[in-house]
């Protein structure tokens, strides 16, 4: 019994693991500046039917009260911070203005066929890619991006950066990792066997960001 002992401790410790160099960071600078990330941000979400509006910072609200009458959405979902504390006072009367302030198990039902939009933060917008980066929390949930049939994002043209390691290095995320993030690009999409691409099967058939200078 001691042999086969002997010969078992013996393979696990020529087995053992070889310690080796931490790996580089991966990075990959393109150079661009800020009108050059904004092009191609706009140009790589369009090419996957991706809505990109560049506007004044301060004139989102007025956006929202004009145009989404006009493409006949009358119930807008907001999280709990300061954007539905903005369109609670702001939206006209023909818009109804909701709040994810309740857990899902009470709503569920409303929130999957009363909803027409619901508009979140964008923590951060990729160029390289055309892709904005949601960390959904308490007052913006993961369900505002998935659910509802059209996704508003508000996205802030100084968080838009040349790639995925340039964002995480500008953002910190070596200091606290989100528990939850989403990398989105253009509405829902989907493929078949046959590489035939469909839109909006299983999340929001619409996505409008508001690149916001």
């Amino acid at each position: 019994m001691s042999d086969s002992r002997e010969r078992i401790l013996a393979r696990l410790r020529a087995n053992r693991p070889i310690e080796v160099p931490t790996p580089t960071v991966y990075a990959k600078p393109l150079g661009w500046d800020r009108e050059h990330c904004i092009a191609s941000f706009m140009q790589r979400m369009q090419a996957v039917r991706g809505e990109v509006h560049r506007i004044a910072r301060d004139a989102w609200v007025d956006w929202l009260a004009g145009e989404l009458p006009a493409r006949g959405i009358h119930h807008l979902l907001a999280g709990n911070g300061d954007v539905g504390d903005r369109l609670a006072s702001a939206l006209p009367a023909s818009i109804r203005l909701s709040r994810y302030d309740h857990p899902i198990e009470q709503w569920k039902p409303a929130l999957f066929n009363d909803i027409d939009a619901a508009i979140t933060h964008a923590r951060a917008g990729l160029a390289e890619s055309g892709s904005i980066v949601l960390w959904p929390d308490a007052n913006e949930p993961r369900l505002m991006s998935l659910a509802p049939p059209i996704h508003i994002a508000l996205l802030d043209s100084h968080k838009l950066h040349e790639n995925f390691a340039a964002m995480i290095a500008a953002e910190h995320w070596a200091n606290g990792m989100p528990t939850n993030a989403l990398l989105i690009s253009g509405p829902s999409k989907t493929a078949d066997i046959e590489q035939t691409l469909a839109y909006g099967i299983h999340g929001p058939k619409q996505l409008i960001t508001l690149l916001l200078d």
